[in-house]
């Protein structure tokens, strides 16, 4: 048994080289620093106590370095899926509750469990059926509910509830702006103005964390919880204890849809992420099914120690690989530097204002927003445009869950619909040379035979086309006429053919036939060929009617047109002759 299968730590640790150290250490601290504001902010999303990010922070990340292929992915508590933790527990439990928490650890568990088979299944493609329109939609979506979600934070309103309809925010903040508190909102507008101007400035600033000292420090020194500025209050000291999550039948069964859905959304965040930095490394390879598998157990694990569900997230893992991070030992001394904050400094953050927290998610959330793919989408595909808006209004007005399905659903649709009407190309010569190309994007510079019609299918042949294929077919015959002498179905991209597409064949071998047209195929591969000879098609059209290319069947085609032509000419002069 090979143990470097199961623990990539023993691939890069025991080979681990002295001048990666000084990366190592400085993303490590960096991240860890990063990770504490964006831990307690992203547990305010998820709806559960500033402590659980901080868990959440720190255990699943620890777990990753053992388990995980990528070097700089920084695992933890991410926006999106504090929000769809939120959301899917919110309908089980209070918000906040004891139970809402129980819920929320069982659900990392459950995560992780199916994160763990589906690795072990090698079930990683299974995320090719999100498409990216659908990806993007649903983000930026989920966006503008955590952003909308924190104006009862940021304007200092306990009136405005929690709620994942955008309509219902905008409606109940709309009501209570009599209510704001000024010097609440003055709090978050400085704060995200400073975050945006520092992050401009480098990525590498912990922007987050200054926000937050500046926050504590003016709350304290100006006594500004007097004045009904809201703040954190206290968060348990200490490590997390070891407890099993509490597991009811019931309850499993109502929270297995959601663990489905953040299983693979969580997964989709990470892989990509992993994917893109793996990119510019050349010492390492990115496994999706190990990465699952080590999402998994970061899950997993998580939960034994009171983490709610973690995935990849975008902002450390961007600022651990800039600041310089060459192996995992970079997350395990961020996580370090989170079990220090737990063990001696959540006193700290007593009086940071939730105005602050505010701020961070709504710069944090600002950043998920999608902008350029729905601009690309406009130039070049009207449809995909319109599957990323549906997603994305269903998503902000209906639900997250609704969401995601009616975008994937969208998405099959479109796929079935292209599969059905796929691209067919009527090709003629490019002169003076054996290449074939579509007579519609070189009009008027090919040559076109009138006595020879050359098709090319893009796509298998299989019981959702052939009426296509054969109505086509069928209308660019009747456009050649009585000339037409012979079809050539260049075989180049079609990949398969089902039984359907053998009888539709069949068909069309008999019916041309009957009229006197021959049927050729050229460059037909061998799986193609197999299933014509064993279905019989092969014995109708003859392996002489199949030809490497287009031009040997052309050539030969010129070739028995001469001869028919060279025996008409010898039967007239015998006939002439016996006269």
């Amino acid at each position: 048994m090979n143990l470097k299968q199961f623990f990539p730590i023993l691939d890069w640790l025991p080979n681990y080289k002295k001048h990666w150290l000084k990366g190592d250490i400085t993303a490590g601290l960096t991240v860890g620093v990063m990770l504490i504001p964006q831990g307690i902010a992203y547990a305010m999303i998820a709806g559960l106590p500033p402590i659980y990010g901080l868990y959440t922070a720190m255990i699943p990340q620890l777990v990753y370095a053992i388990f995980g292929t990528s070097r700089q992915l920084s695992v933890g508590p991410v926006a999106l899926d504090s929000l769809i933790v939120a959301s899917g527990i919110a309908t089980l439990a209070e918000i906040g509750s004891e139970h809402f928490i129980e819920l929320a650890i069982l659900l990392a568990f459950t995560i992780g469990a199916l994160q763990i088979i589906f690795g072990k299944l090698k079930f990683g493609f299974l995320v090719n059926f999100i498409s990216r329109p659908v990806i993007s939609g649903f983000t930026s979506a989920a966006a503008l509910i955590i952003g909308f979600n924190q104006l009862k934070n940021l304007l200092g309103v306990s009136a405005i509830h929690r709620n994942n309809k955008i309509q219902y925010l905008l409606y109940d903040t709309f009501n209570n702006l009599k209510e704001v508190d000024f010097i609440t909102l003055t709090i978050g507008i400085i704060a995200i103005v400073l975050l945006i101007l520092l992050k401009r400035i480098s990525n590498k600033i912990p922007g987050a964390l200054l926000v937050v000292i500046l926050g504590i420090i003016s709350v304290v020194w100006l006594k500004l919880d007097k004045y009904g500025v809201q703040i954190v209050g206290e968060i348990p000291k200490g490590l997390p204890s070891f407890s099993f999550p509490k597991f009811e039948k019931s309850t499993f069964i109502h929270l297995l849809p959601i663990a489905l859905t953040l299983s693979f959304i969580s997964f989709l965040e990470a892989i990509s992420l992993a994917k893109a930095i793996e990119i510019k490394k050349k010492a390492y390879k990115v496994d999706a099914n190990k990465e699952l598998f080590a999402l998994g157990m970061s899950n997993v694990l998580g939960s034994l120690f009171q983490a709610y569900p973690a995935t990849g997230g975008l902002s450390r893992t961007a600022v651990n690989n800039d600041v310089g991070a060459n192996t995992p030992l970079a997350s395990i001394i961020s996580g370090l530097i989170v079990g220090i904050i737990l063990l001696f400094l959540t006193p700290v953050f007593y009086y940071l204002p939730k105005a602050v927290l505010a701020a961070i998610i709504i710069v944090s959330a600002l950043g998920l927003i999608d902008f350029g793919v729905p601009k690309d989408l406009l130039k070049y595909s009207i449809k995909e445009f319109l599957i990323l808006n549906v997603t994305l209004i269903v998503t902000a007005t209906v639900g997250i869950k609704e969401g995601i399905a009616i975008g994937v659903f969208l998405s099959l649709i479109m796929l079935i619909y292209r599969s059905t009407k796929p691209h067919i190309a009527i090709l003629g010569r490019v002169p003076e040379t054996h290449f074939y190309r579509n007579v519609k994007r070189f009009e008027g510079l090919l040559e076109v035979k009138d006595e020879v019609l050359i098709i090319r299918f893009d796509a298998q042949i299989y019981f959702a086309n052939i009426a296509y294929f054969k109505d086509k077919l069928e209308e660019y015959v009747l456009e050649k006429g009585n000339k037409l002498k012979l079809i050539i179905i260049d075989g180049e991209s079609i990949n398969s053919i089902d039984s359907s597409g053998i009888y539709m064949l069949k068909e069309v071998v008999n019916t041309y036939k009957t009229k006197n047209i021959e049927i050729a195929f050229t460059g037909m591969k061998g799986p193609v060929r197999d299933v014509l000879a064993k279905s019989g098609i092969m014995d109708k059209i003859t392996y002489e009617n199949c030809y490497m290319d287009i031009q040997e069947a052309i050539d030969v085609f010129e070739y028995n047109k001469q001869n028919k032509e060279i025996e008409k000419k010898y039967f007239n002069y015998i006939k002439q002759t016996n006269k």
